[in-house]
């Protein structure tokens, strides 16, 4: 076979078995494999698909062998084979294949020219080996004698001339000894890590299937705390139905009672009106005018009636009531959900750490990168590329480029500040914009009461309540930057729908000291 640096023996070789091919099959994609390491591949699959690009083809490929690539490979074995083959040396005309090479005499030779060394006694007694084309690798360069000896001290192979000169005295023994000595040590270090191998997967299935028993565990505790959370916020949803079908219910009764009054009241009426008219008519033909004057006055005032038409049940629901009461439920069901999103986002809290490579030379940071604050005094620390030598602000350490991750901040008593998350390949030399196109996902405070979300161009954020500590989560695959007040417990702001390619770092800026007035650090805490 040709040495491995042969690129006609890398064009023949199956990528499965690294040999050369033996009946080679071609897949519908181009790429060819032995029929043999194929089918190996494709057992107890559900879909066949090729080993290199994962192409996938159907369930029923039966692919016949490639015969020009077949010939090919029967071609290349074979003037591989010649070129390994080692010939007689002393044969005239053709030239046969060696059998023995003799070290003492530096020769190789064929079964015919081998016979003078089984017959001639001095011959007899020359070192015979296997026919090797290297013959010049088993003598000693310096004496021209076999090297049949091997020296410990050196770990080197040497003649019977070497031990009487430059290894003189050292511990030598034949060959032979050390090589059986090297295989056995051989065979021991192969079992050994045979041993290591079968341990660590053995360790590594354990804590595989440990693994898989955490995750079916954990999964089981967030579907539970999943339940229980939407429970909680289904409950109050269901309660203010209730009482809202209960309030129609008894706006409609009301609302019936009041017309059945009202119809009862006009049936009366009408009876009352009919007779009243029948004593109209019989007045009216009466010829006793005494009489008529009599009783006229008192027939004419009974004779004025309700006006009907002023007169309206309430049947309708109170709208106001019922607008009010959905209004107070929105409320309610959002300043649940910013809780619940809290909650949830601080299960994915991490231990933030300010990097002092990052910071602006103004910045003053604690010890334990937990703080930060401006100072009056550019600081003389050294340059580099990292660092922001206009902007007022600084990285974490830690970056992430998947997954989720949460963080504290105090601003208390601040009346400036910047909190979010920033790219890895943000421009920190110079001014700059804080917004996503620039690589920026940050909210802020301005002039002590205007809260701004630094989108492109800025929003501005109304907030019931002045925060005093903020979280920050993203969720990297979602493409999603949130805000939350921890102590309200309430949702400030969300970059959503973003698409993030670099590995994300948090971002700290505490703002201008003011003259004092916005002289607090901005300060990690822990998420509890």
């Amino acid at each position: 076979m040709a040495s491995s640096s042969d690129p006609l023996n890398e064009e023949l070789q199956c990528s499965i078995c690294l040999d050369v091919f033996t009946d080679p099959v071609t897949t519908p994609c181009g790429h060819n494999f032995c029929r043999t390491c194929l089918n190996k591949c494709w057992t107890n699959t559900q879909t066949c698909c090729c080993p290199l690009c994962k192409e996938k083809f159907s369930n029923h490929l039966d692919l016949e062998i490639n015969t020009t690539l077949r010939k090919l490979v029967q071609h290349f074995k074979k003037v591989d084979q010649e070129k390994s083959e080692v010939f007689c040396d002393f044969c005239d005309e053709r030239k046969q294949k060696a059998m023995k090479s003799c070290l003492t005499c530096q020769s190789s030779y064929c079964e015919t020219h081998l016979e003078p060394h089984h017959r001639v006694p001095r011959l007899k007694k020359h070192k015979l080996i296997n026919a090797v084309k290297n013959l010049e690798d088993y003598i000693c360069q310096k004496h021209e004698r076999p090297l049949e000896l091997f020296c410990r001290d050196d770990q080197t192979c040497v003649c019977l001339s070497c031990t009487e000169g430059d290894h003189r005295n050292h511990n030598t023994v034949p060959i032979e000894e050390e090589s059986q000595q090297k295989k056995s040590e051989l065979l021991k270090m192969m079992e050994e890590q045979q041993k290591a191998a079968e341990k660590q997967a053995e360790d590594l299935i354990k804590e595989l299937q440990q693994e898989i028993t955490d995750l079916k565990r954990n999964t089981e505790e967030e579907k539970s705390g999943s339940v229980e959370l939407f429970t909680d916020l289904i409950r109050p949803i269901e309660r203010r139905q209730s009482e809202l079908l209960k309030m129609m219910e008894e706006q409609q009764k009301a609302a019936e009672k009041q017309a059945e009054d009202l119809i009862k009241e006009l049936q009366q009426e009408i009876t009352d009106l009919k007779r009243r008219n029948t004593e109209l008519e019989q007045l009216s033909h009466t010829d006793d005018h005494l009489h008529l004057l009599q009783v006229y006055s008192s027939l004419y005032s009974l004779s004025h009636t309700k006006n009907w038409i002023e007169i309206s049940t309430d049947s309708d629901v109170d709208v106001f009531t019922l607008k009010r009461a959905l209004t107070l439920l929105k409320e309610q069901l959002n300043e649940k959900l910013s809780q619940t999103g809290l909650k949830w986002a601080q299960k994915f809290a991490v231990d933030a750490t300010l990097d002092p490579d990052t910071a602006n030379p103004y910045l003053i940071l604690s010890n334990d990168g937990k703080q930060v604050s401006e100072g009056d005094i550019k600081q003389d620390i050294p340059e580099n590329p990292k660092r922001f030598d206009v902007g007022l602000c600084v990285l974490a350490m830690e970056g992430f480029s998947s997954g989720r991750f949460y963080y504290e901040v105090q601003v208390k008593g601040k009346t400036e500040w910047d909190l979010g998350v920033a790219r890895e390949s943000i421009n920190r030399k110079g001014l700059f914009r804080l917004n996503p196109v620039n690589g920026f996902w940050t909210v802020g405070l301005r002039n002590d009461n205007q809260y701004i979300a630094c989108e492109n161009p800025s929003v501005s954020l109304s907030l019931k309540v002045k925060p005093e500590k903020v979280g920050v989560f993203v969720d990297y695959e979602e493409g999603l930057v949130s805000f939350y007040d921890v102590g309200s417990r309430s949702h400030i702001y969300s970059f959503t729908g973003q698409t993030f390619t670099d590995k994300l770092y948090s971002y700290f800026s505490p703002g201008h000291n003011d003259e004092g007035k916005n002289s607090n650090p901005l300060i990690i805490t822990p998420v509890s």
